[in-house]
């Protein structure tokens, strides 16, 4: 089986949309199934898509998006997984486009570029994301590739450990970054997925992203080999900053913290990132990427492509 489309939910009405939008997938329809994991706490509303041989319904009692995500993961039978939430939805050839990627990339993240809607279904702006090969410093730093434009080898999923149910909101960047660290990943420029956004009804918590996504990275940067997988990804004096900008924030943070064996440690790796950016301590765009927090252009060149953000200045 190609793929497997797990959907936690919390029994929204949204849910049939989304649902419907896997199964009339053009693809053979022996070559994926959807994996619903109802997360609410109680039945679903009966509905027409329940009685697809290609369904399958789960529960689990509230235990958040990671748990629900990860169990569906476990029931799921296909070569990649695509993790979809109840109130987005594929757009009509998204496993075409990702399947030929598939077949033509080895990577253990494919991915296609996704539609802004808001809650009403309208349009609000196209994400364009360009992440491909090794993107674990682009990662690190913060940009992000929406889960349901992406298909995830099933290996590298479980090779990596899932979702990690401690970290709630960010949970999705996590996985980019551990998958990234060690697989490629690869983009379709076609449209695959449509991506509700807006607050109002959302069942994230945006307060505590930073925090948890701190943590998140911390646990990332304990790991062997993360250096190097920077160093392989960093293809510029602008992200080899990066680099030293990753190990000294996290010095700082576990200074304040008192950990001060971890504190050492991130300074042995930030002066070796240092040391080993060569010339490029002489770029302004190097010393802009460790003094300054990243901000991705993705959200920006969308919003200036739907008319709702001027050009930015040309440099002199």
């Amino acid at each position: 089986m190609f793929s497997s489309t797990v959907i936690p939910t919390v029994g929204r009405s949204t849910l049939a949309r989304s649902v419907e939008s896997v199964l009339r997938q053009t693809v053979g329809r022996d070559q994926f199934e959807v994996v619903v994991v109802n997360d609410s706490d109680g039945p679903l509303v009966a509905a027409e898509w329940q009685q697809s041989k290609s369904v399958r319904i789960v529960h689990t009692r509230r235990r958040e998006r990671s748990v629900a995500r990860n169990t569906g993961a476990a029931l799921a039978r296909g070569r990649y997984l695509h993790f979809l939430d109840d109130d987005d939805w594929l757009a009509p050839d998204a496993f075409e486009h990702l399947w030929e990627l598939a077949r033509s990339r080895a990577a253990g993240w494919v991915y296609g570029h996704s539609q802004l809607v808001d809650r009403q279904g309208q349009a609000i702006l196209r994400l364009r994301h360009a992440l491909s090969g090794n993107c674990f410093v682009q990662a690190m730093a913060g940009e992000w590739v929406p889960l349901q434009a992406s298909l995830i080898d099933a290996d590298t999923f479980f090779a990596v450990g899932g979702f990690n149910p401690l970290v709630s909101g960010p949970e999705d960047v996590d996985l980019l970054r551990r998958v990234s660290l060690q697989s490629d990943l690869a983009v379709t420029p076609n449209v695959v997925a449509c991506i509700s956004w807006g607050a109002e009804h959302s069942t994230t918590d945006y307060r505590r992203h930073p925090e948890q996504s701190r943590l998140a990275r911390e646990q990332i940067l304990d790991r062997t080999g993360v250096l190097r997988r920077m160093r392989a990804s960093a293809g510029s004096s602008y992200w080899r900053g990066r680099i030293v900008r990753a190990y000294a924030t996290s010095l700082v943070w576990n200074v304040r913290r008192k950990h001060l064996m971890t504190a050492a440690s991130r300074g042995v790796f930030s002066l070796v990132a240092l040391l080993s950016a060569g010339l490029d301590v002489f770029s302004p765009d190097f010393w802009r990427a460790v003094s300054r927090p990243h901000a991705s252009e993705v959200f920006n060149q969308g919003l200036r492509e739907a008319g709702r953000l001027a050009p930015p200045l040309s440099r002199p």
